[in-house]
């Protein structure tokens, strides 16, 4: 790739990487095959991003292994043999890892490196890029590949530097193993990391509390070892399986109904959904194709599984305090989960209504609520992430006239399809909000921007041009399309992390982009097929 013209100031490096993750070392690999130098900066100590962290008992991804992988390269698909059919976090971790060494990616990678800092030099048209330890280097682009679940939301619970005991989270688990064996345990959580760790530690602890305050809907995994014929037929036709999962909402290959939930029986009805939970897994909230748009439709789906919860937990008490009942399923990012209903059942565990009697405080001994105190020899905070957004915003970001990320998101997030913001001139954002991230398979999600990003390198390259920003209008348009989208669905209504809900005075809008995978891929191919449609390119001079 034949360098553009440069500013007169020379960058130390063609792009800066943030972040060693699946979108991290893909974007390594694309810029490196584009005959541009590159540096990335990691926070911890290797790669893996969101699965070098997230080291929890019972971590594991909610996606088909087979389908969690990279599809980039045909060999890499070919040699990699998976164990189960939802990988747990050991083996995603190992598999990046290979990756990493496969396509020699570490020696571009600086570890152990926060980025405290990315101001734009205009004059120069080139990023200055600062680490906390107080390193800068320039690059003409700046990549976010920072993650969307990567900046945990820390424990905010008053005391908390008076106990006594041991407190973990889960998206920053030690990297030794931690034994829970004769321990009075808390969990405080009940979202994804919540439902897979509990389980785990209630095997272990002598006495397990689970402080929920909000019930969620979860489908059993019904996991298991995936067997050599299932892979080895998957990739005999990798390619073409994959097409058509790029070509679906999810960018997975779930069995998406074509009929809605009232075209059909009640019986018809009751065998889709006893034949989906017995595959278990996300592809449940696929029944129906109405389920996430027509309430009645939804509380069909969600009375199922409210009347599975109440089967699985003996005590129709706690049954009733786990059943989820204020939003519509899905809405919140579904949970699959491994006996985690059942563990209620356990004598060793007891459920503790965060929303009945709220905890006031962490005491040296343990937690207080409205209701009473509970002691306890550690604390396992399963309290989420500031997600899609927060890995941005707590970087100091700053694009022309100095103004910041943190500053134009002030309201909520705007971007052009989630790659790049007006004002920050060759700033991507990988799986930034606006984009479907989240809501899709999201190593397919990565995979689609990191692509695009590199198809639009390559276009300035071949036209001479030196930056490339979002156009204010198109950005409007589209953060007002995302918008209009994410209210003709049950999305909207519910007080989710999707909305951002969970960080206290965070705008509430939705940040992924709801539209679909196959659908929001179409759109990014058509503007770049009309000369980058909505983006402004200049030359220099």
């Amino acid at each position: 790739m034949s360098e553009p013209a440069s500013a007169a100031i020379k960058a130390d490096y063609d792009a800066v990487v943030v972040g060693a993750g699946f979108a991290g070392l893909y974007m390594i690999h694309k810029l490196r095959s584009l005959g541009l130098s590159v540096l990335a900066f990691e926070a911890g100590s290797g790669v893996g991003g969101t699965w070098f962290w997230n080291r929890y008992p019972g971590a594991r991804c909610d996606v088909y292994s087979l389908e969690y992988s990279y599809s980039f390269d045909e060999a890499l698909q070919r040699e990699w043999v998976w164990t189960e059919r939802y990988p747990a976090q050991a083996e995603i971790l190992r598999y990046i890892e290979h990756v990493a060494d496969r396509f020699d990616l570490r020696r571009d990678i600086r570890f152990n490196t926060r980025v405290a800092s990315a101001h734009y030099n205009e004059p120069a048209n080139l990023w200055r890029v600062e680490t906390e330890a107080g390193e800068a280097v320039t690059a003409r682009f700046c990549i976010m590949a920072s993650g969307a679940l990567s900046a945990p939301r820390k424990p905010d619970f008053a005391g908390l530097d008076d106990f006594a005991g041991t407190w973990y989270h889960t998206g920053h688990w030690p990297h030794e193993p931690v034994d829970f064996t004769g321990q009075t345990v808390a969990v405080i959580g009940t979202g994804s990391s919540g439902i897979q760790v509990t389980p785990m530690v209630a095997q272990q602890a002598k006495r397990l509390f689970v402080f929920q305050r909000t019930p969620n809907f979860s489908i059993p995994a019904w996991n298991h070892p995936l067997p050599d014929h299932v892979q080895d037929a998957w990739k005999r036709d990798a390619a073409q399986l994959r097409a058509k999962a790029k070509a679906t909402k999810s960018g997975a290959l779930y069995e998406y109904g074509q009929r809605g939930a009232f075209e059909v029986s009640e019986e018809e009805r009751q065998r889709e959904f006893d034949a989906r939970w017995a595959r278990g897994g996300a592809n449940f909230t696929h029944a129906f194709n109405d389920l996430f748009k027509d309430r009645a439709a939804n509380d069909l789906a969600a009375d199922y599984v409210r009347g599975k919860i109440r089967e699985i937990v003996k005590d129709p008490a706690i049954a009733a305090k786990l059943t989820p009942t204020d939003h519509a399923i899905g809405t919140k990012r579904i949970c699959v989960d491994t006996d985690y209903y059942a563990t209620f059942n356990r004598e060793n565990v007891t459920l503790v209504d965060a929303r009945e009697t709220p905890i006031t405080r962490i005491t040296q001994a343990g937690i207080e609520t409205s209701g009473g105190h509970y002691a306890v020899d550690s604390i396992v905070f399963a309290t989420g992430y500031d997600a899609v957004t927060g890995a941005l915003t707590r970087i100091d970001i700053r694009g022309r006239g100095g103004v910041s990320l943190a500053e134009k998101w002030q309201d909520g997030p705007k971007t052009y399809l989630g790659l790049m913001v007006a004002g920050f001139p060759n700033l991507f954002t990988i799986t930034g909000p606006g984009s479907p991230s989240i809501l899709t398979n999201v190593v397919m999600a990565i995979e689609q921007h990191v692509e695009w990003v590199g198809d639009c390198l390559t276009y300035m390259a071949r036209n001479a041009a030196t930056t490339i920003e979002a156009e204010p209008k198109a950005e409007e348009d589209w953060v007002n399309h995302v918008r209009e989208v994410a209210e003709a669905t049950l999305h909207v209504q519910a007080n989710s992390w999707y909305m951002g809900a969970n960080i206290p005075g965070k705008p509430r809008v939705m940040l992924p982009y709801v539209g679909g995978l196959g659908v929001y891929t179409g759109i990014c191919n058509d503007i770049a097929a009309d000369g980058y449609r909505g983006f402004a390119m200049a030359r220099a001079g």
